[in-house]
């Protein structure tokens, strides 16, 4: 890993002096962080070659290059102009004004009362919204309030909630949710349907939290065969031994089939992901399990990542499954997107819920620092970007479509059919013990019951397929 570290430095030092040649002794100043901004971009971004501005011979001298930083406005402002059609192809790359709170949220610990939410319309109206709790954290504020997935609110602070006013709302580290109830007046009509204020009420407060991903297991006997069933709701690799010890009870409990939920899993580490992939199987082991892909000056640093047999050199808990259930929502991003594309190659998958997000990129943090990485950070500034680096694609080089992984079983998940994850009842769960069980392939009647794409409760891996700092452009070998 040293040896690789060093090439990577070489080339990012070597792309960064022959990109223009100064034409006299003098030097040059242009904006610090604007530098930091094209000089890391023109490096790794997976799109270079379609931005003309990050050309590698863009400039012909230090002046010229000084003088389009130092008209180039913001960071923020630079890094938007060099994104390939952020509409379309890539809506993931970021910038990181604070990289020192980044870290944190990525390693799972933020400002959190414990609550995920949708946000719909409210029937009727294009303004006034409603929200859900689709997710109670364990161990969080809100779990010991006891609140529950399921419960509608439509206020806060007594202000009724619009699409306009949720961010200022639910931002604020205290807040009071104001109760509601959802009334389908006894018809399949939607347009009917009515949100009914109640005076139930109740103040959270935010607090430093950290979130263990392996949200929730069960066994469930389905006709006297034990079905596995797993909440997982981030790739972080801080808690791989907690994903495989809960493979461990699936496997001490002779797991025959396997319900992975990853309907509120945004995405995450390369590495869990492919971890998690090598839990569920087990008899792949060497065999190539995905690839990624980068930019045309880095494709000495393509890699091949196979399935593995252990964890730090502990024995994986692994089922060895020929197949597996996949729960799914349109927040279905990135590293679940990943095993799903992944896994088809080798075993059948089930995809039971909505399309995911379709996203087939990876992206890596990189620092204003001699390699881009972590070390010897410019202490003058907090910024930090997370570009896009590289296309994930499985064995066969297929990449996740941008319009998402269809459903084998479509069910959309809307606030007329939320149950208890895990309970044998819940749309999505039923539907994969109806196939479990031979009873067809079915869901329920298509609704265009969407939530509002929001900002709240964003987590900073939100649909992103991140390499971990440690394997930055990591390859198969080096001569």
């Amino acid at each position: 890993m040293r040896l690789l570290k060093v090439c990577l430095l070489l080339f990012i030092a070597l792309t960064f002096t022959n990109c223009f040649e100064d034409q006299d002794d003098n030097a040059v100043t242009a904006s610090e962080i604007n530098d930091f901004v094209w000089k890391g971009m023109n490096a790794v971004y997976l799109y270079k070659d379609d931005v003309p501005d990050l050309a590698n011979d863009r400039f012909s001298s230090n002046e010229e290059y000084a003088n389009y930083l130092n008209s180039s406005g913001t960071p923020e402002a630079l890094f938007e102009s060099l994104i390939f059609e952020r509409q379309t192809v890539d809506r993931f790359s970021v910038i990181i004004p604070d990289y020192i709170a980044f870290e944190q949220q990525l390693g799972g610990t933020s400002l959190n009362n414990g609550l995920e939410f949708n946000f719909y319309f409210k029937p009727g109206s294009t303004t006034e919204v409603f929200g859900i709790i689709r997710l109670v954290l364990n161990n969080s504020v809100a779990d010991n309030l006891g609140l529950q997935r399921g419960q509608i609110f439509d206020a806060v602070d007594g202000t009724p909630l619009t699409e306009s006013n949720l961010g200022s709302l639910l931002n604020q580290t205290t807040y009071t949710l104001n109760f509601a109830t959802y009334n389908d007046n006894g018809t399949e009509d939607v347009n009917d349907d009515t949100i009914e204020s109640s005076s139930d009420s109740i103040e959270l407060t935010k607090q430093v939290y950290t979130e263990n991903p392996v949200h929730q297991t069960e066994i469930i006997d389905v006709d006297g065969q034990n079905v596995g069933y797993l909440v997982y709701n981030a790739f972080n690799s801080n808690f791989n031994q907690q994903l495989n010890a809960a493979f461990s009870e699936f496997q001490t409990n002779n797991v025959e089939e396997l319900v992975l939920d990853l309907r509120y899993n945004p995405g995450g580490s390369v590495n869990t992901a492919i971890l998690l992939g090598s839990l569920i199987t087990g008899q792949f082991t060497g065999d190539i399990y995905s690839k990624l892909i980068y930019n045309s000056d880095l494709q000495d640093f393509n890699t091949e990542f196979p399935f593995v047999d252990n964890l730090d050199g502990a024995a994986l808990n692994s089922l060895n499954l020929d197949k597996v259930y996949v729960l799914t929502t349109s927040r279905s991003a990135s590293a679940s997107e990943l095993v799903i594309n992944s896994l088809g190659e080798y075993i059948e998958v089930v995809q039971i819920g909505d399309a995911t997000t379709g996203k087939t990129q990876a992206s890596i943090t990189i620092y204003d620092s001699p390699d881009l990485s972590p070390n010897e950070i410019n202490p003058r500034h907090t910024y930090a970007m997370q570009p896009l680096v590289a296309n994930s694609i499985n064995v066969n080089d297929v990449a996740v479509p941008f319009s998402g992984l269809p459903a084998d079983i479509p069910l959309i998940e809307t606030p007329r059919n939320f149950g208890t994850l895990g309970d044998v009842n819940e749309p999505l769960l039923a539907a994969a013990i109806a196939d479990i069980q031979g009873l067809g392939r079915f869901g329920l009647p298509s609704i265009d019951y969407r939530p509002i794409k929001t900002d709240i409760n964003i987590k900073p891996i939100e649909e992103r397929l991140i390499l971990d700092s440690d394997q930055l452009f990591q390859r198969k070998d080096f001569e």
